[in-house]
């Protein structure tokens, strides 16, 4: 038998299941959300914090003290130097980009032509990609390295082009290869607005998105190096921009984002959003606090989480290994994460999309090839992102089972 007619009868046996399985994006399982049912209650009726503001009035736009020492715990920026937004660190992401983009924050506006380029390690969050093209901004890849983004590469842009403008991060389990950067990649990344430092009308900006800052389920535990610490030493915090939220601790759809950077720069972004709102849900940022400890409950709180998550990333190693990892010539790659909520598969150049049609056409839903792209481009249409934390584990099973066949029939087919 043929591995072509081998695997064409194993995807036809798949299809004749009529199966409806699901690893497009990185949302919690029911199972994580229920750990946070406590959330409901938590309050017993006491709205006020611990600096005597009622909750359910109007102000605050910095938040609630307990919510900053949170947002602290998570960024590793002293609380004096966190705002606690609403329920989304990405919309707290967007109003910065807009308002780097077209007012400035602690310098001029980025967008004041129309070249200015943010750099974008690929493969990497769609969301981030998304946001910066509609603002107005171009894009230039650099490769995702184990390390961390090509550091060589980053700062020969931002030296050389005076419109590279911003780099996008994701530093600890990265989306979606799950690398988390080295002490050096940190290092230089706080170093870079300094290669700016005589051209202050061309200023450059780091947008640090810890999402995924206490989310480990697999040991060792990789360090990250503060950010924040290494920006003061060289003197660039005025352009470091860090954010980081609760959407994957407690509820996805009612956490707290939160956003750390110079007080120079909160101070201008402050006064930005207090023409837009007279502040966020602080109830809301009071219960995450109190059911959270104030950040003493976290670790305990994420070990619940890593025992749900752990098993069904184990599963998905299992099969891609299984399935695709004794073969000759091997055909294709994955990453290995202890944690975050992503495994990265790279297939061979031109088979991504692909695979994700076929696999959709036997009932399994992937991110589209190419998302973790700038505008949705794969120059090499080989890369895959795989969301196992939704479904259960047994649906990730049959999921994968069904994935590592459609990776070898499109390649017999080939």
């Amino acid at each position: 038998m043929t591995e072509l007619t081998e695997f064409s009868r194993k995807y036809e046996e798949f299809k004749s299941r009529n199966l409806t399985l699901n690893l497009v994006r990185g949302k919690p399982g029911k199972d994580q959300i229920q750990l946070s049912k406590d959330l409901d209650g938590v309050l017993e009726g006491n709205y006020f914090s611990r600096d005597g503001t009622d909750t359910r009035n109007y102000g605050g736009l910095w938040g609630i003290p307990e919510a900053r020492d949170l947002g602290a715990c998570l960024l590793g920026v002293p609380s004096e130097r966190v705002i606690a937004g609403g329920n989304s660190s990405l919309h707290l992401m967007y109003m910065a980009l807009d308002l780097l983009a077209h007012r400035g924050l602690a310098g001029p506006p980025l967008l004041r032509n129309s070249k200015a380029c943010g750099i974008c390690p690929v493969p990497g969050y769609d969301r981030h990609f998304s946001m910066t093209e509609y603002l107005g901004f171009k894009m230039s890849n650099v490769p995702m390295q184990v390390h961390g983004p090509d550091m060589d590469a980053i700062e020969a842009l931002v030296q050389n082009d005076i419109n590279t403008s911003l780099l996008w991060c994701v530093p600890r389990h990265s989306n979606p290869t799950g690398y988390t950067y080295s002490d050096e990649t940190v290092n230089r990344i706080a170093a870079l607005p300094n290669l700016r430092r005589g051209r202050p009308e061309s200023p450059f900006y780091v947008l640090w998105d810890n999402a995924y800052a206490v989310h480990d389920f697999k040991e060792p535990t990789p360090k990250l190096a503060n950010l924040d610490e290494l920006a003061i030493a060289q003197g660039t915090e005025d352009r470091i921009i860090q954010f980081a939220s609760t959407s994957k601790i407690t509820f996805a759809g009612a956490g707290v984002g939160f956003i750390g950077s110079s007080s120079t720069l909160l101070a201008d972004f402050e006064r930005h959003i207090g023409m837009r709102t007279v502040g966020f849900d602080k109830v809301n940022q009071l219960r995450q606090a109190r059911f959270l400890q104030n950040g003493k409950g976290l670790q305990a709180h994420m070990k619940r989480q890593a025992a749900i998550i752990g098993p069904k990333f184990e599963i998905v190693q299992q099969v891609l290994t299984q399935e695709l990892g004794n073969l000759d010539p091997q055909i294709a790659s994955w990453t290995e994460p202890t944690g975050g909520y992503f495994i990265s598969l790279n297939v061979p150049k031109g088979n991504a999309k692909r695979v994700v049609e076929v696999a959709k056409e036997a009932g399994l839903a992937l991110t589209p090839a190419g998302a973790t792209f700038p505008y949705g481009r794969d120059p090499d249409d080989a890369n895959i992102r795989i969301a196992p934390t939704y479904a259960s584990v047994d649906e990730v099973k049959i999921a994968m089972e069904l994935l590592t066949t459609c990776v070898r029939l499109v390649h017999a087919s080939t």
